[in-house]
């Protein structure tokens, strides 16, 4: 179990700028890694299930309702991972891939935190989208996107062939949980959830009613499950008990499924890659097909 004293006190030089090391003076033995100022993970080093930030919450959430026993999971988009820890704990065995860019991050935080040793979890340096293409075919039981060039996610990574790749990667019935970082009038949330209709039958938005009713910019969380699997996917974020285990969470949400789903993308016009193909690195964006997203 990591010595909070070992910690580092300032900021540490990574591949993409900076990471420090925050306790929290309410609980000492939890803490915020910031990466460039930013917050990135939260981590209680008692309580390797405990999830600080709201969206992870979700994520568990839909984990826990829509998938069964120990996970092959891939996350793209590592920071100091705080999902794969807490997702080995509530699902011991699992078996995780963790890819994130930045290659001294990933060194920094295998030292730093008690993460479950490979094959456990790997930590894998480099653009999640080029590593994805490498991974076999239905590898994955759950892939995470939690990617970020600053506030945004690099469009390479939001756009229909990037939807394929992850399906690919995923077994029939596997499931596809998106970090959404977008502002009124969620824009970029709309272009995504078309993207993701055109691999999965079925596509799920979280999201507190603030964010649904255009009030504040935030993290909203999409879900899409592979075509396929025992027993099928239609209907699974129908379920009475999923609805009711988000609504209970300390900050409620509220899940867009079927009708209501198609009422809240209506026209918008999901991203494609460029003509040219290529593998833009982060921070660049991809194209709506036909004209920009509504």
């Amino acid at each position: 179990m990591p010595d909070v004293a070992s910690l580092p006190v300032d900021p540490v030089p990574i591949d993409t700028g900076t990471a420090e090391v925050v306790v929290d003076r309410a609980a000492p033995r939890a803490v915020t890694v910031l990466v460039n100022g930013v917050p990135s993970s939260h981590l209680d080093l008692d309580d390797p299930a405990w999830l600080e930030f709201e969206y992870m919450q979700q994520m568990a959430v839909l984990v826990e309702h829509l998938t069964r026993g120990a996970l092959d999971a891939v996350h793209l988009g590592a920071g100091a991972c705080a999902l794969p820890r807490a997702l080995e704990a509530r699902r011991p065995g699992s078996r995780q891939l963790a890819v994130d860019l930045d290659a001294a991050l990933l060194t920094r935080v295998r030292e730093w935190f008690d993460l479950p040793r490979s094959p456990l979890l790997r930590l894998r340096p480099g653009d999640a989208r080029e590593v994805l293409t490498t991974l076999p075919d239905a590898r994955a039981d759950v892939v995470v996107r939690d990617v970020f060039a600053g506030d945004r996610t690099p469009g390479h990574l939001c756009t229909v062939e990037a939807v394929a790749e992850v399906m690919r990667v995923l077994r029939p019935g596997g499931l596809y949980l998106v970090n959404c970082a977008d502002r009124p009038p969620l824009t970029r949330a709309r272009a995504e959830l078309a993207a993701l209709r055109t691999h999965a039958d079925e596509v799920a938005l979280v999201a507190e009613p603030a964010q649904l009713k255009g009030r504040r910019y935030g993290n909203l969380v999409l879900a899409a499950v592979r075509p396929g699997g025992d027993g099928g996917t239609a209907g699974r974020f129908a379920d009475p008990s999923l609805v009711r285990a988000l609504r209970s969470l300390p900050v409620p949400v509220h899940l867009r499924a079927g009708a209501e789903l198609d009422a809240f993308v209506g026209a918008a016009r999901p991203l494609h890659d460029p003509p040219a193909a290529h593998r833009p690195h982060d921070g660049d964006e991809a194209a709506p097909r036909g004209g920009a997203a509504s």
